[in-house]
């Protein structure tokens, strides 16, 4: 074990500059506080501090989640360290994700019939075009996912929507390629409006409770309207049928008093039938006289009386 001498402070203050006296080679030593207790002899503090470190998040493991798509302020959150420590750590990390984002743009989309000829940037900023975008304010990121494959977020402000399309890179030979994973990935791939529309995907858990909510609130609704409703009116008293009369429009004579007896017994056998058949006759309706012969009935023909019509 050499020995080595303090020779000072570096420039930021958080380091300790050790020299060795023999071949003149320079060490740093953070100036944490291990060191000050170790300097002051505090053998209690010092083993705190050193349960304290190994607790803490590891610079491997910061770098990890880095690369998994986490910020440094969600890594210093997590850790309960400052987040200038994580930055330390995760800056080699995010200088690496910003490399494959932008190396993304230049791979090449992968469609039915291979891979396209036009890369990816060029294939998304023609859309952007068309769309009216601004190709320029859209940001790229990369992370690795957790089947060690590179994805690919393009994200985009268009009106008040904030939208985000992924694809998955494959680094390779030509710049590599992509392949969409998401709908907004697709559209901007192929935004020929001649392609066929998306089937509209089934009613989520949420919007079928919402649904389910509603119903349950109509129904007392429903309910108390019925409770509400005024009584019935109480059963007409019910008048007996009026029997239908057969009446005849047609205007009728007024019926003559039928012959007294007197009259009957004046007249002999041979006019009874006459007197008779005279008096139903003049009961009868009178009828429309028409312009026409006069025809004797048969009763006037059979009893050979001529009836005054």
């Amino acid at each position: 074990m050499r020995a080595l001498r303090v020779v000072g402070l570096d420039e930021d203050g958080e380091t300790v500059i050790c020299e060795d006296p023999e071949n003149g080679d320079r060490f740093s030593v953070p100036a944490d506080e291990r060191l000050r207790a170790a300097a002051r002899g505090d053998l209690t503090r010092l083993g705190q501090v050193q349960i304290e470190m190994e607790a803490q998040m590891r610079p491997r493991e910061i770098q990890a989640r880095v690369r998994g798509g986490a910020s440094v302020q969600d890594v210093a959150a997590a850790a309960g360290i400052p987040e200038q420590r994580v930055e330390r750590y995760a800056y080699p990390v995010l200088l690496e994700r910003a490399q494959i984002a932008e190396r993304s743009q230049r791979a090449h989309p992968v469609r039915e019939d291979g891979p396209d000829v036009q890369t990816l940037g060029e294939v998304i900023a023609h859309t952007f075009g068309m769309r009216g975008h601004d190709f320029t304010d859209a940001e790229w990121d990369a992370w690795r996912g957790e089947d060690g494959k590179w994805v690919v977020r393009l994200q985009w402000q268009a009106g008040r929507s904030e939208n985000r399309a992924h694809w998955v890179f494959h680094p390779g030979a030509h710049g590599g390629t992509v392949a969409p994973l998401d709908d907004h990935a697709v559209d901007l791939l192929d935004p020929s409006p001649n392609r066929p529309l998306r089937t509209v995907r089934p009613v989520t858990a949420l919007a079928r409770e919402a649904l389910e909510l509603d119903e349950s609130e109509e129904t007392p609704v429903e309910a108390e309207a019925e409770d509400t409703a005024p009584p019935p009116a109480p059963p007409k008293p019910s008048t007996p049928a009026i029997p239908a009369l057969d009446l005849d429009t047609t205007p009728s004579a007024p019926a003559e008093p039928e012959p007294s007896a007197p009259l009957a017994e004046q007249a002999g056998e041979d006019d009874l039938e006459a007197v008779e058949d005279d008096a139903a006759r003049k009961t009868e309706p009178a009828r429309r006289r028409k312009n026409h012969p006069m025809v004797p009935s048969w009763e006037d023909v059979l009893l050979g009386v001529r009836s005054h019509r």
